[in-house]
């Protein structure tokens, strides 16, 4: 079959059709990811709780208590969750334009391998905590897991959070002495050295990022309901998740962001890792709290979103693109790199902070500029058409 027989449909969503929940979240979720990653480029300095650096100033300490208990282990998860929600969109949406199931599974596969590979890259030149590689590797699993039943979905999700509390409770145990315990090529000013210590970090990313799993089955099953495509039919259920979410999220979170903070001390082993698995476990309530909170949202916007919800959907529907943004920016500005500026030696949770929330807007301006150019993100681009292309030529 040649390409111009390829059915038209079967292709990337048209920025007509999509919906503005999903980009939305996506937009606003960039900046949480922001601010969850730019802390750890900080250096040179002794590591506390979390590897968080100690602050002593307060405007710092108090920083650190809201990133980690509003953010912290609290930003991936939704993250995961809304990706799962895109997979299951695309393989109805491809199955909806006549492709067979082996056809659309075929495609899936090979937008997930692209995105180990996009994943290995982002890791290798820029941020070895890399989520993009493991979501490529999620992407086979949801390709299994197609003809597996709604309520299997989520006593699997159920029981993969035990899981996440002995192995995150079991990764921050030991106390710290000062030291980083990973990512340090953070703290490494050879380009050299650090090239060689980020392909290690990469494969040791996903320990700490195992909570995404349940996410991933919440929004696999959130998916094929619609529930973020219709929010105003699902209302009632948003609801509840919202105020639970969030209200479990703050309350398991709190601890370890007044550890973090220095506000309280937690004093031996056993006390460190139930603060750690508490505050993982409840990182996926507050992930998908923030998604039904923004799903919430765009339901009160409607179908005429105003000039602040267009741009941050134009954020979240270029994605891919502003968070390999992201990593540049902080690269550029934190690392101790010869080409860098150094600044992760000096700067407080504080100024990281308000850094990543600027990087964030920026973002935004950018986006909403590309989109009323018409300007799709170049990351997005190149991964549809290798994703697509092949797909057709395959044909």
């Amino acid at each position: 079959m040649s390409t111009t027989e390829f059915p038209a449909t079967a292709g990337p969503v048209g920025a007509r059709d999509r919906a503005l929940t999903p980009d939305l979240a996506r937009g606003l979720m960039l900046a949480l990811i922001a601010l969850a990653n730019s802390v750890v480029y900080l250096h040179d300095r002794p590591y506390g709780v979390r590897q968080h650096i100690v602050e002593s100033g307060l405007p710092d300490r108090i920083v650190s208590v809201l990133t980690v208990t509003l953010v912290d282990a609290r930003a991936y998860p939704m993250f995961a969750a809304l990706f799962a929600y895109g997979v299951v969109q695309i393989l109805q949406r491809q199955r909806a334009a006549g492709l067979t199931e082996p056809e659309a599974k075929s495609l899936l596969r090979r937008r997930s391998r692209w995105l180990i590979v996009f994943g290995f890259a982002h890791a290798l030149l820029l941020f070895p905590g890399d989520i993009l590689a493991l979501y490529g590797v999620t992407g086979f699993l949801l390709i299994a897991l197609t003809r597996v039943r709604d309520r299997t979905l989520l006593a699997a999700a159920g029981l993969w959070l035990v899981v996440v509390a002995v192995l995150q409770g079991a990764a921050y145990t030991m106390p710290s002495d000062g030291g980083r315990s990973f990512f340090w090529s953070f703290e490494t000013a050879g380009p050299l050295a650090a090239l060689a210590l980020r392909p290690v970090e990469w494969l040791m990313t996903p320990v700490g990022l195992v909570g995404v799993g349940s996410a991933v089955l919440a929004g696999t099953w959130a998916a094929r309901r619609g529930i973020l495509t219709d929010p105003a039919a699902h209302r009632p259920l948003l609801v509840r998740t919202a105020v639970i979410g969030m209200v479990v999220a703050v309350a398991g979170g709190l601890p370890a962001g007044l550890a973090v903070g220095h506000f309280w001390e937690p004093a031996g082993p056993l006390i460190l890792w139930g603060l750690s698995a508490l505050h993982a476990v409840t990182g996926i309530a507050g992930g998908l709290g923030y998604a039904a909170l923004i799903a919430l949202a765009a339901l009160r916007i409607g179908d005429r979103p105003g000039p602040v919800a267009r741009a941050l959907a134009a954020t979240g529907e270029r994605s891919l693109t502003f968070y390999l943004f992201q990593s540049v920016v902080f690269v550029v500005l934190l690392t101790p790199l010869p080409y860098a500026l150094g600044l992760g030696s000096s700067l407080g949770t504080a100024a990281t902070a308000a850094l990543a929330v600027a990087t964030w807007l920026v973002s935004v301006l950018i986006a909403d500029a590309m989109r009323r150019r018409n300007v799709r993100g170049p990351a997005e681009v190149v991964l549809r058409r290798l994703t697509y292309r092949s797909a057709m030529m395959s044909r």
